[in-house]
């Protein structure tokens, strides 16, 4: 038999070299189950089929308005059905899509729409009032507007400003019945364009590719244990990550997704009741609220309810406290240039016999790589080699595969720096245990040095989480003449508890060494990210001026 090498004639042709893209599992899920119930948002409710009408129906509309390939297409919503049917409708047209943080503030929308060359945005009613602001500062008048009117916004729609031409239903029955759209040409074609958080400077566009999302799927289906047709909540921002590419999961499964506009542990707990949730994600600060959420606002379950869940570390006694609750908790690590979630704590059957408090720890590690990870390392920044597996060295985490971004759009100096040596920089510093298990200690900007010795924010936070009293903890450097820098801790309490900063330091000395106990205790609500995410950098700032 001939080798590859000696059978170069065999090229790839139509029959065994198909692009690889998400958009092929919403046309079969509508050719094999057509008549499942695909969406549910309060008294609305679709099948398969005619989600893939609609998601068709938008393609087209966006076309007959000029839209060709290459170009971007924002929306700015909440999680609705709309929101989910642009994640296939708008690249079916061949454009890219960009969903926009419903909580930034105008001029961070109006700087997105000029870096993204925005020719059409759809935009819920609800946030007319950042977006007409936006559109003012931007001065980008030529935009097409599509309003999208949600009746089930229980009232908040009252006194919004419509925007745009027409509003989402209307511009879909402006489509082409006839309209057929195709799969890209080449996989490396953008998909999708996400902006960072911007904590400093302007955010950076992250492009996604069609190749990267579909693998994202079908990592997400073997690293989750994935079968069947799940009942999945979205709880997590689809403005984030792509929703962490979940709407074209679900499709390639044909699940059921349902929304809820606002996340409360109650509404959590009521769809988990109605409609039989069997998954859902969402950052630490969702599982807090569930832990602490009351009596009247929970419910009981008899099923089994799987959680992925992302963001800032979450403390072990967050996570004991969910599988208490019933949930069963994993918890995966990523970021926007990873297209969400690629490295999870997988877990494994020895560690079944463990108490509840040793499951927890455990399953507080990041972990190891998803299955479509091909690359996971932790590197010694003065070395360049990877750390030893003892659990103390700390080094940066550096990932390398297909669900890696293709760059930052118009900004090549960022795109190399990121990539540099062949491998995507996290600027996450982590651990690696003795069975290669990582462990994320701190932000590289996030680390504090105190006296030359460095402090993992991450580890005193964890700490801090352990006072019964504590629902929320935030540790940062603050600048001491003798020290150089010193821990500072912001504390969220739990409704009805209250204690002193005396209380707190004298708890933090009893489980850590003493150059790691914060120095001083400042209780206030914290400020956080639409993911949960405490915004740390507000919190050096607010330091700084009290300096």
């Amino acid at each position: 038999m001939k080798t590859d090498k000696d059978n170069s004639e065999l090229m790839p042709n139509p029959a065994n070299h198909v692009p690889l893209s998400p958009l092929s599992f919403i046309e079969r899920a509508k050719d094999i189950y057509p008549e499942r119930t695909s969406l549910i948002y309060g008294s609305r409710k679709y099948t398969w089929a005619q989600t893939y009408k609609r998601c068709t129906q938008l393609a087209s509309a966006l076309s007959h308005h000029g839209i060709q390939k290459g170009d971007v297409v924002s929306i700015i919503a909440a999680n609705t059905p709309e929101l989910f049917e642009a994640h296939f409708g708008v690249p079916m047209s061949g454009a890219v899509l960009n969903t926009i943080n419903t909580r930034l503030d105008s001029d961070t929308i109006a700087y997105i729409l000029e870096h993204a060359e925005t020719k059409i945005l759809i935009t819920d009613t609800i946030f007319s009032p950042a977006v007409k602001e936006a559109l003012i500062l931007s001065n980008r008048q030529d935009i097409l507007l599509i309003d999208i009117v949600d009746t089930q916004a229980e009232g908040e729609a009252q006194g919004t400003v419509k925007l745009g031409m027409m509003d989402y239903e209307g511009f879909l029955e402006s489509s082409d019945p006839d309209y057929n759209w195709f799969l890209p040409n080449d996989e490396w074609q953008s998909l999708a364009l996400n902006y960072t958080s911007g904590t400093s400077g302007r955010p950076k566009g992250v492009l996604y590719h069609h190749r990267g999302s579909y693998l994202m799927t079908m990592g997400t289906v073997l690293g989750w244990e994935l079968s069947g047709h799940p009942v999945y909540l979205y709880t997590v921002p689809m403005f984030h990550c792509n929703g962490w590419g979940h709407a074209w999961t679900m499709a390639a499964l044909a699940g059921t997704v349902v929304f809820c506009r606002h996340i409360t542990a109650k509404a959590i707990f009521n769809s988990i009741a109605d409609h039989g949730i069997t998954h859902f994600g969402g950052a630490p600060v969702v599982l807090s609220m569930l832990v602490n959420a009351t009596d009247e606002e929970r419910q009981s379950f008899n099923h089994p309810v799987k959680v992925m869940t992302a963001g800032a570390p979450p403390p072990a006694s967050i996570l004991e406290g969910v599988q208490n609750l019933g949930f069963e908790v994993m918890q995966v690590y990523g970021l926007t240039e990873t297209y969400g979630h690629v490295v999870q704590c997988a877990w494994k059957q020895e560690w079944d016999h463990l108490s509840p408090g040793e499951q927890a720890s455990l399953k507080a590690r990041q972990g190891v790589r998803f299955p479509m990870t091909e690359g996971l390392r932790v590197v010694c920044l003065e070395t360049g080699k990877d750390v030893p597996q003892n659990g103390q060295a700390m080094g940066e985490i550096q990932i390398r595969g297909n669900t890696v971004m293709k760059g930052y759009l118009k900004n090549p100096d960022a795109t190399a720096e990121a990539f540099e040596g062949g491998w995507f920089h996290s600027s996450d510093l982590a651990v690696v245990h003795a069975d290669g298990y990582i462990e994320i200690k701190d932000r590289l900007k996030d680390i504090i040095i105190s006296g030359g010795e460095n402090i993992s924010s991450v580890e005193v936070e964890n700490t801090l989480y352990k006072h019964p009293a504590v629902a929320v903890a935030a540790v940062v450097a603050k600048q001491d003449d003798k020290w150089g820098e010193v821990p500072c801790a912001f504390l969220e309490l739990k409704p009805d508890t209250a204690c002193s900063e005396e209380e707190i330091i004298a708890f933090c000395r009893e489980h850590l060494a003493g150059f790691k106990t914060p120095k001083s205790i400042i209780f206030d609500i914290l400020p956080k990210t639409s993911t949960g995410k405490v915004q740390k950098f507000l919190l050096r700032e607010r330091i700084k001026s009290i300096s």
